[in-house]
């Protein structure tokens, strides 16, 4: 592309060159032609109203009186009636320009000059045209270069920007030329930059999630598969099995969660609930985990709540706090319900030392953690809560405390037992 702007432009200079140098070749040769014939004219009518001037005075006339009249360049013949020819300098040879001029008396003065000076003189000019059209075209060739230059190397910065976006670099350069058309290319070329770049996070985030909150399902499900393949009693085999398909379900949402979390973090599928029913099944899920890490997961708080939210996403908020419990933590995992204002929270607590003072609420970002873990499952568990217009808190650092935040709808309670009003505990 470079080498065909450059011949371009020259080409059209060349073609500009070409048409007026020679116009103005043709009409600077008849100029100069035109201009010695004058000059050749003027000098005969000026000898010959010196030669009137001097017959009227009845002067002698020699042709050392002219001497000094005529140029050297040029010959001059003076003839009088009745005298013989007055010849003034070198005749010259060849071609020469000539005028005739007649006095008053008769006389006549023939001035020649040898049209060799006249092609001098062109050549002279002509001269002076080729510099100027040479210099002409040594500028055409640096503006074609500078051109060609300006516009090809954009060309090429864009069309590597493009070959990097193919092989997976989505940064956008922010480069811009000066080139309106170029630089609504490099636009559109930055913005495509940033639109790869948020669907390669998110397409990470989404791995990175989904390995996250899917690791501990699995593991919770394949332990009850070996205790049921452990077991003989038709009874435990059903209970578990139930307990599995429980867990197969809450993968499945957990799926489907992500999935729409992927698409869009903001829509939720918020409905009213009973929070009784997914703190049991987090229990039940949970237990046997603890229970082998020589631990106890319990709750406690008020009964009956419901909440307003999606049930499988308020799950797996849990699930991630009760797993940080179970990493990071020490003692008996307490889950406690409460109402604030027209709120329900459920606070999840351990015995353990807690959150390093230099994390605060940076707990929630991604990738931070105090304790080489991934430091996803507190940020996903956010992520969850505000989709659904709840939100997840750090009340306290140490110990830890922390307490997910959910609407609450007002119900009428059904009839229970008086003992049923105080707080609960199940081991």
């Amino acid at each position: 592309m470079r080498r065909r702007l450059i011949q371009s432009t020259l080409a059209v200079v060349l073609v500009v060159i070409a048409v007026f140098g020679v116009s103005l070749v043709i009409v600077e040769t008849r100029t100069i032609s035109n201009s010695a014939q004058e000059r050749v004219d003027s000098e005969a009518l000026r000898l010959a109203s010196i030669v009137d001037s001097r017959i009227v005075g009845d002067e002698n006339i020699t042709g050392t009186t002219f001497k000094n009249q005529v140029t050297d360049r040029r010959y001059a013949v003076i003839r009088i009636p009745g005298r013989d020819p007055i010849e003034v300098g070198k005749q010259p040879t060849g071609d020469v320009i000539q005028y005739t001029a007649k006095g008053e008396s008769g006389e006549t003065v023939t001035v020649q000059e040898p049209r060799s000076s006249v092609t001098k003189e062109v050549g002279r000019t002509l001269l002076v045209i080729g510099a100027v059209a040479l210099l002409a075209i040594i500028a055409a060739v640096l503006l074609a270069v500078r051109q060609a230059n300006r516009l090809a190397s954009p060309l090429t910065d864009l069309a590597e920007t493009a070959e990097r976006l193919g092989s997976g670099d989505p940064r956008p350069r922010h480069k811009r030329y000066g080139v309106p058309e170029l630089d609504r290319v490099a636009d559109v070329l930055d913005s495509s930059a940033e639109r790869i770049g948020r669907m390669l996070t998110a397409e990470r985030r989404l791995a990175a999630d989904a390995s996250h909150q899917l690791r501990t399902p699995l593991t919770a499900l394949s332990m009850r598969l070996e205790e049921i393949t452990l077991t003989d009693d038709p009874d435990t085999v059903k209970e578990e099995a139930t307990i599995a398909l429980t867990q197969v379900e809450r993968l499945t949402d957990v799926v489907e969660r992500l999935l729409t979390n992927a698409r869009d973090p903001r829509t939720g599928s918020a409905v009213s609930f009973d929070l009784d029913e997914v703190i049991k099944q987090q229990l039940e899920e949970w237990r046997p985990a603890y229970r082998s890490g020589g631990r106890a997961i319990v709750s406690s708080g008020k009964r009956h709540l419901q909440a307003v939210g999606t049930p499988g996403a308020v799950a797996q908020v849990l699930a991630a706090l009760i797993e940080n419990s179970l990493m990071h933590g020490g003692g008996t995992v307490a889950l406690r319900t409460r109402v604030t204002g027209n709120q329900a929270v459920i606070e999840v607590t351990d015995e353990g030392p807690g959150v390093p003072t230099d994390l605060g609420a940076r707990i929630f970002e991604r990738t931070i953690s105090g304790r080489n873990s991934t430091g996803i499952g507190l940020a996903v568990a956010r992520d969850l809560a505000e989709a659904d217009g709840g939100r997840l808190e750090m009340l306290q650092a140490q110990p830890p405390v922390f307490g997910l935040f959910l609407s609450r709808t007002p119900h009428k309670r059904p009839p229970r037992l008086a003992e049923d009003d105080d707080e609960r505990t199940v081991r």
